[in-house]
């Protein structure tokens, strides 16, 4: 995996307590061929806020795989999340667009093939 990407950026910022998500379904890989050519799209209160393809990530599921695997115990059942789906368009995540989520709105993360993962934001 030394091909001259920043290992410095393969960190665990999504990695919290409560802070993951995953549905409504699961696939296996019979179901999607090719997992590296999948239309990604990230929607906030029905407004496309990202949009990419599997096509466009930087580092491959095996490469993240390897890496973490270097420090820690991968354990069947455990996911591994693959980022922000800004593709080519290159818009990134909501804090490098300064847009942030507050109460109520409503996040879809939808992924060709697999479905969309729908959640509310709620707060105190």
């Amino acid at each position: 995996m030394d091909d001259g990407k920043s290992i410095a950026a393969l960190q665990e910022g999504k990695d919290f307590d409560t802070g993951n998500a995953i549905g409504p379904c699961l696939v296996t890989p019979e179901e999607i061929p090719d997992p590296y050519n999948l239309e990604m799209t990230a929607r906030i209160n029905g407004s496309q806020w990202s949009y990419g393809t599997s096509a466009d990530m930087y580092w491959s599921f095996e490469e993240m795989l390897e890496y973490i695997s270097r420090s820690e115990t991968l354990y069947p059942g455990e996911f591994i999340g693959s980022g922000t789906c800004s593709g080519m368009l290159g818009k990134g995540c909501g804090l490098e667009m300064n847009r942030f989520l507050k109460p109520v709105d409503v996040v879809e993360l939808e992924v060709e093939s697999v479905g969309v993962l729908r959640n509310k934001i709620v707060g105190s």
